[in-house]
């Protein structure tokens, strides 16, 4: 049990909403969505967030990925919107606030979040951890181009770190004092570093194609 979740509710989500995880790849399954909820119901308990509302949000905010990845989450701003069911714990404004919260949470997004809870999702998203970040680009790479060879899984990992890790990157941590700022420091300095860069891919990268060959 979640503490502090409506169980009805916490029963809708994880019978209806979470097995839906279950048929994107492994950057997007359901261990991912799980850890988001935990992390966007730490922050919501720390900022003083409705705990069902930052729950409902973090379930819903990565169901868009039935669609283009490209606008996964406006996809799934109205996958929310759209699910009647929720009404049963949520009034029309509370569930305009979470759709725009699922819209938020990308990272590429240029624009502040328009609620607290579009922070606090956006922020549990982005865990930082080196290991997590490098695996889950990993995963990304073998799941949607499984043609590529090392090498170019390698470029496009690089790449990817260079756009959106690295100093300058476009990602944008929303809450102060998050831990996501350690890591991010972190990642920075491996990102720097060409061939540690290398390095944590290619033990990945092996790792990964290791299991997958099981």
């Amino acid at each position: 049990m979640i503490d502090n979740v409506s169980l009805d509710l916490m029963a809708f989500v994880e019978t209806q909403i979470l097995p839906r995880y279950a048929a994107f790849d492994k950057a997007h399954n359901i261990s991912h969505a799980t850890s988001v909820i935990n992390r966007s119901l730490e922050l919501a308990r720390a900022t003083g967030a409705d705990i069902n509302m930052a729950y409902v949000v973090a379930a819903y905010h990565d169901l868009g990925m039935s669609g283009p990845r490209a606008i996964h989450h406006i996809t799934g701003g109205k996958i929310l919107a759209a699910d009647l069911r929720l009404r049963k714990w949520f009034t029309p404004e509370q569930m305009e606030i979470m759709r725009q919260a699922v819209e938020d949470h990308r990272a590429s997004a240029s624009h502040t979040p328009r609620s607290i809870y579009g922070k606090i999702v956006a922020e549990a998203d982005r865990d930082m951890q080196p290991e997590v970040v490098f695996r889950r680009t990993v995963q990304y790479g073998l799941s949607h181009y499984p043609e590529k060879p090392v090498e170019e899984q390698w470029l496009r990992f690089r790449e990817h770190m260079n756009n959106k890790y690295a100093a300058g990157g476009y990602i944008h941590l929303w809450l102060p004092n998050s831990p996501n700022k350690a890591h991010q420091q972190e990642l920075q300095r491996i990102i720097e570093d060409d061939q540690l860069l290398r390095d944590y891919f290619q033990r990945i990268y092996n790792e990964e194609v290791s299991q997958n060959n099981r």
